[in-house]
């Protein structure tokens, strides 16, 4: 046995028909079991494939091999055969061959298992995340992790050849106010005082510029405490953080373009019968306003052909009283076209209705056409010539329909925009096979907090305000747009990004404006002020989410499914047991103590 490597000599996914007659040896998990009494397969498992074993009545390793649990860890060594073609399988790449053990050493034994690693079925999430080294042996989980890997090697290597330059930045910093809420952590050298994880690199990437690196980027971990949702994880996530210097907006697009729409071509493909379609370079870009009107949401998905308009002047001061009464108060009325169900079951229509008042909306009216005649309350009480009007403004057609959302601008965006991705899917209009980008650009600088009354950043405090400071000093804060653009693939966002305010002097100007006082500015954020004022570039750039990215391209529903070892919804570690409470002396050390919350 000596001439043979101690564990293997191929790999599981390696061997072929070429191969037959070669003595081997492997070394993995044992997958599957299936005894025909006398003659015992296994299907022996590693990181790169499954080939079968196959032990024979008398031979000494048939004893052994009966005994083994799945999953226990085992050396085998033996002769490649040919499998009788009835029983070759195609799907296996090591499907045309076998090899027939005289050897087996146990290298460790299995328990019993907690969930089964040899099936995809769905099985409780606190049994996956407590036993994640488990979850990630079965095979959908194991390919999501490797293409996460994958893509990140081709994100790197393509921002390498666009000229960027990967640097490292702190992970413990002082505390931001980026719009969530910190992860601090105690000094044991300066009590009282702590430390905070970054919730993104971004000031440092602008330190970067400023001190003369042009062009950066890092695959960037990123910690914010906030709730976990499908397409958030709660705790830690990573980007492809980059900045650029004496850049515009449109030389930030330029230079990602190629290496976001490249990435998602390469793995197009990825677990699917054929690539799917990609936009190409240059994405579309969607003012903010425009994709509030249009699309009800600034993460359109633009699958959805579906438009919404607007068709407020329809009904004000028509004869349908209760939008004509909302209107006088302030409310908007959205359109969302419904090609086709004019001729369909007015059970679809009223469900509609019923669905909205699910999502919290008080309902969703509804004019259907059927051979060109209108129907239902609402066409009912409006006057025939607002009704012709409404058709011929949305172009439809003798057997449309469409749907009417009226409430104040934000919740009437909110639920068109619902009810637009809801009828798009509900009528076959999506497009299937295609990774769809856009730009939304132009975002309002400033908001008003609706429960205070007061001036806040709507987006990014650093970004640099269209106009700059005369726009400061002369235009209503909540008319000034920015530097700020989203990107957004299928209905999700991917990255926000900015131009950067580069001069210290509308940085006062701007941060005035949401209530910071000069004295407030310069203790918050040393670094940054006092770098701007010794020669700062135009410079910007973007965060696309790494996880997000993968979770797309995986055609997975939830970022824990594309993530090696996530936590929970509540932002626990199950299997390590994070978080854990600590010893009194340590918390002595840190110069804290835990004070217990009020029940």
């Amino acid at each position: 046995m000596s001439e043979l490597p101690p564990y293997r000599t191929h790999h599981c996914g390696a061997l072929r028909r070429a191969d037959v007659g070669r003595r081997v040896r492997l070394s993995g998990w044992v997958h599957r079991r299936r005894d025909h009494g006398g003659l015992l397969f296994i299907d022996l498992r590693d990181h790169f494939g499954i080939t079968q074993l196959v032990a024979t009545a008398g031979s000494p390793a048939l004893q052994v091999m009966e005994r083994l649990r799945p999953e226990s860890v085992v050396r085998v060594t033996g002769e490649v055969v040919a499998r009788p073609a009835d029983t070759a399988n195609p799907d296996l790449a090591t499907g045309e061959i076998e090899v027939r053990v005289e050897e087996v050493d146990v290298l460790s034994e299995a328990a019993e298992l907690p969930l089964p690693v040899a099936t995809e079925a769905e099985y409780p999430e606190d049994i996956r995340l407590k036993y994640r080294f488990l979850d990630l042996r079965r095979q959908r989980l194991h390919e999501n992790i490797m293409l996460r890997a994958q893509v990140i090697a081709s994100i790197r290597r393509r921002m390498i050849e666009a000229g960027f330059t990967e640097f490292q930045t702190p992970i413990l910093t002082a505390s931001s106010p980026e719009g969530a809420r910190d992860f601090l952590v105690p000094s044991r050298l300066h009590p009282g005082r702590f430390y905070a994880l970054p919730q993104a690199p971004q000031m440092f990437k602008q330190l970067l510029m400023i001190a003369g690196f042009d062009r950066y980027f890092q695959i960037a971990p990123c910690f914010r405490d906030e709730d976990a949702r499908a397409d958030r994880s709660p705790g830690e996530f990573y980007q492809l953080d980059f900045e650029m210097s004496f850049v515009t907006q449109e030389d930030v697009f330029a230079a990602i373009e190629p290496v976001l729409a490249g990435t998602f071509r390469e793995f197009a493909g990825f677990r699917r019968p054929r690539p799917w379609d990609v936009t190409p370079p240059p994405f579309p870009r969607i003012p903010y306003a425009e994709a509030l009107l249009k699309y009800g949401t600034d993460k359109p998905d633009l699958r959805n052909p579906l438009l919404i308009a607007d068709v407020t002047s329809a009904f004000r001061g028509g004869a349908f009283g209760l939008f004509a009464r909302m209107i006088d108060q302030g409310a908007v009325v959205r359109a969302i076209p419904a090609p086709g169900a004019g001729a369909g079951p007015r059970s679809f229509l009223d469900q509609m209705n019923e669905w909205a008042r699910t999502e919290g909306f008080p309902g969703l009216a509804w004019i259907a056409w059927k051979a060109g005649e209108a129907s239902g309350p609402v066409a009912r009480n409006l006057e025939p010539e607002r009704t012709a009007a409404l058709a011929a403004q949305l172009a439809l057609g003798p057997d449309d329909a469409v749907f009417l959302a009226c409430d104040v601008p934000r919740r009437a965006a909110r639920l068109a925009g619902l009810a637009r991705t809801r009828v798009g899917e509900a009528l076959g209009l999506v497009e299937r096979e295609a990774f769809r980008f856009c730009w939304i650009v132009d975002f309002p600088m400033y908001e008003r907090n609706e429960e205070t009354g007061a001036i806040e950043f709507s987006h990014n405090p650093f970004s640099m305000p269209q106009g700059g400071l005369e726009a400061l000093k002369t235009q209503d804060p909540l008319d000034i747009l920015a530097y700020q653009y989203d990107i957004v693939c299928n209905g999700v966002e991917l990255s926000s990004g900015a131009i950067r305010n580069h001069r210290p002097d509308i940085m006062y100007a701007a941060f005035a404006i949401a209530g910071y006082s000069r004295e407030e500015v310069d203790r918050r954020f040393p670094g940054l002020i006092t770098a701007l004022k010794y020669g700062a570039p135009p410079h910007g750039g973007s965060a696309p989410g790494i996880d997000r990215i993968v979770m797309l391209l995986a055609d997975e529903p939830n970022l824990r499914e594309v993530v090696a070892f996530p936590m929970n919804q509540r932002a626990e570690d199950l299997m390590m047991g994070a978080p854990s409470e600590v010893t009194a002396r340590q918390l002595e050390e840190l110069h804290i103590r835990v004070v217990p919350p009020k029940t």
